[in-house]
Order: C-alpha cells, then structure tokens, then sequence
C-alpha cells in the first residue's frame, strides 16, 4: 500500500467510528450474559420512564477514586442513567458531584440524607479508612426521594426505578395488615414495612373496623393469628375476596413450643375457611434433611460448651416456581412449616410456590422437638411438600404460606435482622398481588446466597480442578493455535511466487 491508500484507509476508519457514535447517541444497546440478566432493562422500567411527563433530576453523590470494587458501582450507575435517559426522552437529566472535595456540598449531601461510609483503603503500606459517598438524591418539582447508599451486592435499577415511581405516582394504594386476631402488630414488620412504604400506604386493618371500608385496602394481609377468628371477621373475608380484594395469609397450622419442646396444634377458624376456598393446610409438621441449625448448650467439666445442631424442623426452602413471585429467590429460612394441597375444583388455578426438599418428611401430633434426636433417611420419605402456594379465582388470589413468623423482625431494642430473601417472599407477594408493573422482578435480581456446603463431594472437587485447570488449558490452546499459524505462514512463504 502506498501513502494515499494508507491515508485513504486511516479516513474511512474514522469515518466508520464517526456514524458509529452518532447512531449509538440515538440506538443504545448492549448484550447482557450475566445470570438472571443483571444488566438488561426491565419492561417496568420501560413502561415507567416512558410515562414521564416530568423532568427528573438524579443527583449522585459519589467519592473519586473509589476503590476497583466501589467504582465498578459508580460506571454502573452511571450507564444506568445515560439509558434511562434515552428511554426517558431526555425526561431523566442527572450529575455527578464528589462530596469529599468541597465541604459545603458534603453538607448538603448529609443533610439530603446521603449516609457516607467508612471504608479501609490500602495507601502504599497502610491501611486509612476513607469516608466514602455513594448514594443519590432524586428530584421532581418540590418533591424528593433518596437513596442514602446503593449497595454493590443489591439491584441499582430497582431502587432507582422505585425512587422514579414513588415521585411519579399520585395516589398510592393502601394495604392493610389485619389485627386482632393475636397477629404481631405492624411495628414488627421493620424490614417487609420500609420496602413496601416505597410505593403503598401500609396501615394496620381491623375487621370489625367500620370507619374504614375494608374494600379500600387493595390487599390485606394476615399474618401470624393465634386466635380465633369471629364469625363476623370471616364475612368479611368473604365479602371482600367476593368483590376482587386479594389476600396474603402466613399462618401456623401446628406450633413448635420451644418452651415445652412440644408440637401444639393452632386452631384460628381461619384454616377451614380457607379448606372451603379450597387451601388445605394439614395440622403436620414438616420436616427435611436441608435444614437449618440451633445452638444447644452443653455442659462440659466446668464450662458450657454451645454448639450448632442441625434442626429438620427450620427447613432451608431452595426449591421453588418459576413465577414472577419467586423468581431470583436462593433460600428462604421457616420454622414449624405444615404441608398446603388443593381441595378446589376446575374453577381455580392452584400454583406451588416454595417447595421443600425431596428428603422431606411429615411428622403428625403428638410431636417432640427432640434437638438430639438421630435422625435418619427413614424420617425423610415423604418427598417434596408445598409450603407457599398462590390460589387464583374468578374475583381473586390468595397467597397462603404455612409459617406465621417468617417474615417477622420483632419489636423492642434488639429485633432480628431477617435475611433478604424471607423478606422478598412476603414483599414480592404482596406486590404481586397490588401492584401489576412488573417491579418485583428487579428486587432479587442480584445474586443473594451461594453457599458452597450445599453442593456435593464431587461438584466441590470439579469446581475445584477446573479453577486451577482451565487456565492452563487455554494457555496451551493459544499457544498451539499461535504454533500452527505461524506454520501455515512458513509453508506460504517456501511457495514459489510468494508476495508479502
């Protein structure tokens, strides 16, 4: 090639790169591999910022030089916002500002309600902890949402997305969390509350209330009763499922007393009217080998000694539906689960949720919570059993789960921190049954729980070799693919005629 041709060829390359960018500014696109497309936009996002008839201002606070890890974050967020942008039609305009290098600005981030973070950084041989920001604040007209610190392991689009709407909406719909009935009371519902406070007005519902119609709750809850259930309450259970109200119901059939180590049977009224609906709840406790553990104390000479015993009676729940409900959900922890069938008829469309593990068992009353019982592949014959299920009918759907408890954080000083996919089951249930934009699908899309004790001896050892294989594999194959190419080309060159 000559200079002109070379010249040639450098201008069309640029060229090529000039209309290639012009086209990406109007047609944003990217192919996601990740599992459960961590990096694809979801249809509820589409359809929510395609709605906009407001400007929305993102601004994000966020520390330069962040850390690998960290900054990975921020380029995320950041590409997040280009597309929501061109999605938006320019309804989504958005900055980014260092808080750390102006103390006025790190005023107002703080005052905003952006939560700054401690972080060890390495500097050369030490080790500084770093004030680190990483949260955004979300405008539209006079009203604000904050997200105080978006954190690398849980769903970027989710809690921008939620942030969007909640500004978006005009009216939220109410749900109502029954009492009366010896439910615990709204306040120990902290982690399931604050998620739902995103986009519902969540108040407590009685029924027997007169002041306020119970058909202006979109879906009631009912979580956790321990006493019985008036024939007034059920008629207006039925009025309301009659008249296309949906419900969420986590109840106990059977009672595991830690107190007495006894099983006890939970009588409410409300589990034969839902056997009438067509929801059976078995007074049985449900067992299985995938399990989680208790500590028992021991005593040994002069000390106790605590130890961690596995317990079939608090199933580890891997095993569920391809359902908009559970999708992305790893593991759910119950206690004192009781197997659901269906009793209906054609007219409703029963759907199992959550299942147990094939190495289940049923165990009916009486029943000892024996922590030191051997137990054996004998007490687990009776396969998979269902413990979450969805019933659909002409007017409505219920959601039954076979625990009270599993979504309960407690009241007082110290409530338990639940972990995040119990808290996902009830939420995503409830806003399923409230809410139709499709927003549940972004809250699990991030990877929640891999534990690595719960594969097999041998799929440990083969993820073991091919880690420390498979490197070496693909050196060797470059380097005899590199050998034979430069084979080919000495073979070219021994031909008679040969022109570089």
């Amino acid at each position: 090639m000559n200079k002109k041709s070379y010249i040639k060829s450098a201008l069309l390359v640029i060229g090529a790169f000039i209309v290639i960018a012009i086209i990406s500014e109007k047609y944003y696109f990217r192919i996601d591999l990740t599992e459960g497309g961590q990096y694809s936009m979801s249809d509820a996002t589409k359809n929510i910022l395609k709605n906009l008839n407001k400007p929305v201002i993102v601004t994000a606070y966020f520390t330069e030089d962040l850390p690998p890890d960290l900054d990975k974050v921020k380029r995320s967020f950041n590409e997040l916002l280009v597309e929501y942008g061109n999605l938006s039609d320019g309804n989504i305009v958005f900055k980014f500002v260092n808080p750390n290098g102006d103390s006025e600005v790190e005023s107002e981030a703080i005052s905003s309600g952006i939560r700054p973070v401690l972080f060890k950084a390495r500097d050369k041989d030490e080790v500084k902890q770093q004030k680190i920001f990483m949260g955004a604040k979300i405008s539209m007209d006079d009203k604000k949402e904050i997200i105080p610190f978006l954190n690398p392991q849980g769903s970027i689009e989710y809690d921008l997305t939620t942030a969007i709407k909640k500004l978006s909406v005009n009216r939220k719909p109410n749900i109502g969390f029954v009492q009366g009935q010896g439910e615990p009371t709204l306040a120990a519902y902290q982690q399931v509350k604050g998620d739902l406070d995103v986009l519902y007005n969540v108040k407590e519902a009685y029924l027997s209330d007169t002041v306020r119609n119970i058909n202006d709750y979109q879906t009631l809850v009912i979580a956790g009763p321990t006493t019985e259930f008036s024939s007034e309450a059920l008629r207006v259970l039925d009025s309301f499922v009659n008249e296309g109200g949906n419900l969420f119901v986590a109840m106990n059939r059977v009672i595991g007393n830690t107190q007495t180590l006894q099983g006890e049977e939970n009588q409410t009224g409300l589990e034969l009217w839902l056997a009438n609906k067509g929801l059976q709840i078995d007074p049985k406790f449900v067992v299985d080998a995938n399990c989680g553990s208790v500590n028992v104390t021991q005593p040994t000479g002069r000390f106790n000694m605590t130890t961690q015993v596995r317990f079939p009676f608090l199933p580890a729940i891997t095993n569920f539906a391809d359902f908009p409900i559970t999708k992305g959900l790893e593991q759910i922890m119950i206690g004192f689960p009781s197997p659901i069938s269906f009793s209906g008829d054609s007219t409703s469309i029963f759907t199992p949720l959550a299942l147990t593990s094939k190495n289940s068992g049923l165990l009916s009353l009486p029943v000892v919570l024996d922590v030191q019982k051997n137990w054996t592949a004998i007490d687990f014959q009776s396969g998979e059993q269902i413990v979450a299920a969805l019933l659909e009918t002409n007017n409505s759907r219920i959601i039954l789960v076979s625990v009270g408890d599993f979504a309960v954080n407690g009241t007082g000083q110290r409530p338990r921190q639940l972990q995040a996919d119990n808290v996902s089951l009830m939420v995503n249930s409830i806003e399923w049954l409230s809410d139709e934009t499709g927003l549940i699908d972004l809250r699990t899309k991030g990877i929640t729980s891999r534990p690595i004790e719960q594969l097999s001896d041998s799929k440990k050892i083969f993820i073991k070799w091919l880690n420390f294989l498979l490197p070496m594999l693909l050196v060797v194959i470059y380097g005899v693919i590199r050998m034979q190419m430069r084979r080919n080309q000495r073979m070219r060159r021994m031909h008679e005629g040969y022109v570089k």
